[in-house]
């Protein structure tokens, strides 16, 4: 039972140990709710991607354990994405260090629950709920997460890439709170990319435009998008992820399948921008498109070039940003190099339950100390902006891996 100020619901609440054991049209219309912005990442489509193409199930560490509330007459009325960690990869906040402050005690970390989208470093819903009492049902969901924790005996829960609301809710709840930081571009309203530039001091406005001159000399840079997409442009893009996860994270996350499946169910939603030399793809990045939002998700190359990376991961981006009336492009985890082209600093937040008193303590000390140092790290930031001074105005909130 839920309490909703005035309002009271009965809820059912159940575990469900695929996505694809969800009515795919139940779990949307809690996912992406009418009139909430369209986040790609939580469609039922690319989480059961995730999980039917081998990438996110309990063989490689993830077993899900997705959370479902119903109502009275059974409909589903709110969800969370739940998985059960035997690791701490492809999640993107760190708590290595948690892990091993832990085993060096003589506890265990793993397994761990963990509320989020695997391998997706993007700041959105996690408690989901739609109708009159959705404020009740995330509430009774927030609640349940960390009983499930307790229930399969995990050390903790985590709930990562969380709204601000959600965040500080979570925190009046006991959890402790974690900032880091993202760089993301903010459209303020530009019709042309030369609008955006004029923004910029005068000193980074040639810069930029001579890293877009070098990097497209003697290439061709084609953007494909929905039906445009051909298996070919895939099977070149895969080299590219398999190339920078191979270098990166030494076993990339996601297989071939994944991305046939994502092609099969989401292509409108995804945006492939590829480097072309002689008619040959030699470069490309994979953004995800939601409502209002411009994703950076992967890049590769096999042939390295001046300021390529910065043309088909930023500026490209920006340049689609712009056509589409996009309000902001996010362009993955860290990178202070995303600074100078354009792209500002952002808080990213977690929250999390930690089981065992000594290690909770300790981790709430070290957070205490890590936020303020995040918080003044932006602010510190801000003085090597590349727009001109009194250009920037605080935008809306908006809700690398990747770029």
């Amino acid at each position: 039972m839920a309490d909703d100020a005035a309002d009271r619901i009965e809820l059912s609440l159940s575990v469900a140990d695929a996505m694809g054991d969800v009515e795919r049209s139940a779990w949307n219309a809690v996912a992406n709710p009418p009139g909430e912005r369209y986040d790609p990442f939580l469609d039922w489509d690319f989480l059961e991607a995730a999980e039917s193409s081998g990438c996110a199930e309990p063989s490689t560490g993830w077993t899900p354990h997705h959370l479902l509330a119903h109502d009275q007459s059974g409909k589903l009325v709110g969800g969370a994405p739940l998985y059960l960690k035997t690791h701490s990869r492809g999640e993107f906040v760190f708590d290595h260090g948690w892990a091993d402050a832990l085993h060096r005690a003589g506890g265990r970390y793993y397994p761990k629950l963990l509320c989020a989208v695997p391998f997706t470093p993007v700041t959105g819903r996690r408690l989901l709920a739609a109708g009159p009492h959705a404020t009740a049902v995330r509430s009774a969901l927030a609640g349940s997460v960390v009983e499930v924790g307790k229930q399969l005996r995990a050390s903790s829960a985590h709930f990562n890439f969380l709204d601000e609301q959600t965040w500080q809710d979570l925190g009046t709840q006991g959890l402790l709170l974690r900032e880091d930081q993202q760089f993301h571009w903010i459209n303020r309203g530009y019709k042309t990319f030369d609008d955006f530039l004029g923004a910029l001091s005068s000193r980074k406005r040639k810069t930029l435009r001579r890293e877009r001159r070098d990097a497209q000399e003697g290439i061709e840079i084609t953007r494909v998008s929905g039906d445009e997409i051909c298996e070919h442009h895939w099977d070149a893009f895969f080299r590219f992820y398999m190339d920078t996860g191979g270098r990166k994270w030494g076993s990339p996350y996601l297989n071939r399948d994944f991305f046939s499946l994502l092609h099969d169910r989401m292509a409108d939603k995804c945006l492939l921008i590829l480097a072309m030399d002689g008619g040959e793809p030699i470069a490309g990045a994979l953004n995800m498109i939601g409502s209002d939002t411009l994703y950076g998700r992967y890049w590769g190359r096999t042939v390295e070039r001046p300021f390529l990376h910065f043309e088909i991961c930023y500026y490209q981006a920006i340049d689609f940003a712009i056509e589409r009336g996009l309000a902001c492009v996010e362009a993955g985890a860290q990178g202070e190099h995303k600074l100078a082209r354009g792209y500002e600093p952002r808080l990213t937040r977690s929250a999390h339950w930690i089981a065992h008193s000594g290690l909770r303590r300790a981790v709430a000390d070290y957070l205490d100390s890590e936020r303020a140092a995040v918080e003044e790290g932006i602010d510190a930031l801000q003085a090597y902006s590349p727009f001109r001074k009194g250009e920037l105005q605080q935008p809306e909130d908006h809700e690398e891996e990747g770029f």
